[in-house]
């Protein structure tokens, strides 16, 4: 069975892919371009027998390359004896990988050429090379294999009109903002030795998201919404039944809220679907299951269950099979398909790792291919038996040996409303016992999510380095955040920036209390919700930070509401009320509200091209900052970047940019009314550039 999820963890296989490891830091700790060189592995998919593991490892670009951030390059690893081979690498991006059922092949979405579109490729395992399958007009998104490999399903976009191209060409490519969207249709075709016919639509007059063959190959449950805007692919989507035969949709899926992923039983005569409680719970935390025919959804969940259900499958008829995230350590269950108690099988507190996305498995759940991590281990591939101990199949960066790491552990609070609140630390390399650090306080996006006890370093939030730096590093999982149910997770709703910064702000004032911290020398950073703290931190609470680093970060909840791309998701799930009826608590709940009181140095930086948080955003609370005298405020914008830097250049600058903030105000404890750091941080870069 393929999982499509991406697995955030990082891997590399040292005995077949030669490179130069980063030179190690003779004091210890994680460098800079140790983290960048980092490679990682997001998709593992196992074959039927279990013998064999496909996975997509991506490989780092330089600082000179403005494509994107990494390669995407496929590789197979034999589980018996845990060797591996490279089949798709270079210059490509490899997407989706499956086996093809009947073949002894390997395929997956990339796009080979200049102008190409997107399409689903095969490569033979024995040798051979990749060949296109599909020949889409549109890219292709999504796809599935039937069952017997004879038939290919796939998502691509309407394609435009001949009158629509030659309108184009003459300069009246006018847009009527969400109004000539084009849909993304199921398209079915027959395939026979990799070759495919001729494509059939299924579907026409929704948006199709991702999409499930029945056991039988006769119907697809596909993910479906009025219209192809990724507010209703949040707000609005439901799963529907395609019958090959006659493709009319019939709903299926009964959730009034976020959906997440789905699964045919074996024999075709159910179907398991994760999905949030109700309209306004803002996560995925559910586990369900519906009769094909029709007939009552039962809700497969634990009562007051102290997590979110984020991924289910099943290892039988009878057996549903889910992935959770509770607290900071995730589990795998299951559960009977009727209801009743659940049975942990896999639980990273005991495991010595944690899997930070679905498994791949085979038939009864009896070869399952898991891409793991740990505070230590960026992440590698293990192949488990349940019950049995996971082998562990490669050793991902191996030079990582002889790096000094901060130790990081769980570690949890009393809020000052008694509530206890967890989250994760990392002491500066060297940590001594009694003395105060500098503390950087790293805060998550959505608010729809949680730190892990995992690999949790990445160029936006680089943990590791700033152990190895001299900075105690806090990952709260303040509250509103996922992983402990979903009461917890609601704290936020219609509260913006309430007790769910409280949580944060309790969080610094417990550790400068306890001694660890420096009280003195605070920053605190985040993307998104967490720039959204960012900002509220260096206004509202500014006497608790130096300094704070604000990526594609929330300033005005009003405007904010009339620019984002989820303005449905966000009333339905954070807000709970529309803007008319709330003001005056969206004013004072602004970071915009507060700017004048900002004593603390604050950088804002993000893509110029968000659609989630519009670039606006940043520029008011610069405005609004200079405007009131603030003599530290600085904005950097990123040219072609959305919500969050896919491009190395952009990866880079974000890296260094904030440790250059955060030594400068907060390790060094500069005044905010003096000089600012250096602008220009390219001699960093390792560019060969002219004098």
């Amino acid at each position: 069975m393929r999982v499509s999820y991406s697995l955030r963890v990082l891997f590399f296989v040292a005995a077949v892919f030669a490179f130069t490891a980063p030179q190690v830091r003779a004091d210890g700790g994680l460098s800079p371009d140790q983290l960048l060189s980092v490679r990682q592995v997001y998709e593992a998919a196992i074959d039927d027998g279990g013998e064999r593991i496909a996975y997509v490892m991506l490989v780092p670009r330089t600082a000179a390359d403005p494509v994107g951030s990494t390669y995407r390059q496929l590789h197979i690893v034999d589980v018996a004896t845990g060797t591996s081979r490279p089949y798709v690498t270079g210059d490509e991006n490899v997407y989706d990988v499956a086996w093809v059922p009947g073949m002894d092949a390997v395929s997956f979405r990339m796009k080979r050429g200049k102008g190409a579109k997107t399409q689903v490729w095969m490569i033979p395992v024995n040798g051979g090379e990749a060949r296109q399958v599909t020949d889409a007009n549109t890219s292709v998104s999504e796809y599935r294999w039937s069952p017997d490999g004879k038939r290919l399903a796939y998502i691509a976009e309407t394609p435009a009109t001949a009158r629509e191209k030659a309108l184009e060409d003459k300069g009246y490519d006018f847009v009527f903002y969400e109004e000539n969207l084009k849909h993304r249709n199921i398209y079915l075709v027959d395939v026979t030795d990799g070759v495919a016919g001729k494509a059939r639509q299924l579907t026409d007059g929704m948006t199709a998201w991702d999409l499930e063959f029945s056991p039988d190959g006769k119907t697809i449950a596909a993910g479906m919404s009025p219209q192809n805007l990724i507010d209703h692919r949040y707000a609005f989507q439901h799963v529907y039944l395609v019958d090959i035969a006659n493709p009319e949709p019939r709903k299926i899926s009964r959730n009034d809220g976020k959906l997440g992923n789905w699964a045919f039983s074996p024999d075709g005569k159910h179907l398991a679907y994760a999905a949030s409680l109700d309209r306004k719970d803002h996560a995925v935390s559910q586990a369900y299951v519906v009769p094909v025919g029709g007939g009552a959804v039962t809700n497969l969940t634990p009562a007051g269950f102290k997590g979110h259900i984020e991924w289910v499958g099943w290892k039988d008829n009878g057996t549903v099979v889910y992935r959770a995230g509770e607290g900071v350590y995730p589990t795998l269950s299951t559960v009977p398909r009727t209801g009743g108690e659940r049975k942990v099988v896999l639980d990273s507190r005991t495991a010595g790792f944690i899997f930070d996305e679905p498994p791949s498995m085979t038939a009864g759940m009896k070869h399952v291919a898991l891409v793991a991590q740990s505070p230590e281990m960026p992440g590698d591939l293990y192949y488990w038996r349940p019950g049995k101990s996971p082998k562990r199949l490669t050793n991902a960066n191996p030079w990582l040996a002889d790096v000094t790491l901060g130790k990081q552990e769980p570690f949890s609070y009393a809020a000052s409303d008694g509530v206890e609140v967890h989250g994760i630390l990392i002491y500066p390399v060297g940590y001594e016992s009694g003395r105060s650090y500098p503390l950087i306080v790293q805060v998550h996006g959505g608010p729809e999510a949680h730190y892990s006890n995992g690999w949790i370093s990445r160029y936006a939030n680089p943990g590791q380095v700033f152990a190895g730096k001299g900075y105690l590093v806090f990952y709260p999982n303040y509250r509103a955040s996922t992983g402990y149910g979903v009461e917890y997770a609601a704290a936020g709703y219609n509260d913006a920036a309430g007790r769910e910064f409280d949580d944060i702000a309790d969080g610094i004032k417990y550790l400068v209390a306890e001694g660890m911290a420096d009280g003195d020398r605070v920053g605190l950073g985040g993307g998104s919700y967490g720039g959204f703290a960012s900002a509220w931190f260096s206004s509202y609470y500014t006497d608790l930070v130096n300094a704070v680093c604000m990526f594609v970060g929330i300033s005005d909840l009003i405007s904010k509401r009339g620019t984002t791309d989820i303005p449905y998701e966000e009333l339905y799930v954070h807000s709970g009320k529309k803007l008319e009826e709330m003001w005056e608590q969206s004013l004072q709940r602004s970071p915009i509200y507060h700017a004048h009181k900002s004593k603390t140095a604050v950088l804002i930086y993000g893509g110029q091209d968000d659609t989630r948080v519009h670039p606006s955003q940043s520029l008011e609370y610069y405005r609004r900052l200079k405007m009131n005298d603030h003599p530290a405020v600085r904005l950097v914008q990123y040219p072609g970047e959305q919500h969050g830097n896919s491009k190395q250049p952009g990866r880079m600058d974000v890296l260094y940019r904030q440790l250059s903030w955060y030594d400068w105000y907060v390790m060094d404890n500069k005044p905010i009314d003096g000089p600012m750091p250096p602008l220009d941080l390219s001699d960093r870069f390792g560019l060969d550039l002219p004098e």
